[in-house]
């Protein structure tokens, strides 16, 4: 199964995003771009690729004690980027200290686990929006720069997600992955072993 572990934005940050991508969507080369879906919206810790079945018990073993060690993350969404002219995104701000500290312990279990995270997908903190087509040559910067304003509303990231991405295989052009979240833990420890006071 191909998974990657997760934190998911809340309905209302979801619905702050989505005003902010309409206009994008009416910009010169938008028809150019895939744009992913709302419910696909999604903050990636640690890319894993393929899990084997047998790994899938330690892994979520080491994710839970995971995200018992790490307290919610204050977040709002900030600006936005590209990679290159192949995917757009909207940025993170708040507590990234903690955010990158979560991902580490995210990526650490994983390996520990014998679902080492791909090397390629090093942690950024991101969101990603649309991706360029194959055989389109579009430059992102407009769309980027369009994300410049963008200020969100706080939110608290309190849930780790393991996520199995599904490939498209009917060759639909503009299909996209299909997402299920396999498992979630709240993060922090249970509020009967927080200390008093």
């Amino acid at each position: 199964m191909r998974l990657f572990v997760a934190l998911l934005p809340p309905p209302s940050v979801a619905d702050e995003l989505a005003d902010a991508v309409g206009p994008l969507r009416r910009l010169p080369d938008a028809s150019a771009l895939r744009w992913t879906a709302r419910e696909s919206w999604h903050f990636t810790l640690a890319f894993l690729g393929e899990v084997a079945d047998p790994v899938r018990p330690e892994l979520a073993e080491r994710l839970g004690r995971a995200a018992a060690r790490h307290e919610p993350c204050a977040l709002r969404l900030s600006g936005g980027g590209r990679f290159g002219d192949r995917a757009l995104w909207a940025g993170a701000d708040g507590d990234l200290t903690g955010l990158a500290a979560l991902a580490g312990s995210v990526r650490d279990a994983a390996r520990r686990a014998g679902a080492p995270p791909d090397a390629e997908h090093a942690f950024r903190p991101h969101l990603t929006l649309a991706r360029a087509q194959r055989g389109h040559a579009v430059s992102l910067r407009p769309f980027a720069d369009a994300l410049t304003a963008l200020h969100g509303a706080a939110w608290s990231a309190d849930t780790l997600h393991l996520v199995s991405s599904a490939l498209p295989r009917s060759g639909v052009p503009g299909e996209q992955p299909r997402y299920t979240t396999q498992e979630s833990w709240p993060l922090g420890r249970p509020a009967a072993h927080r200390p008093e006071g």
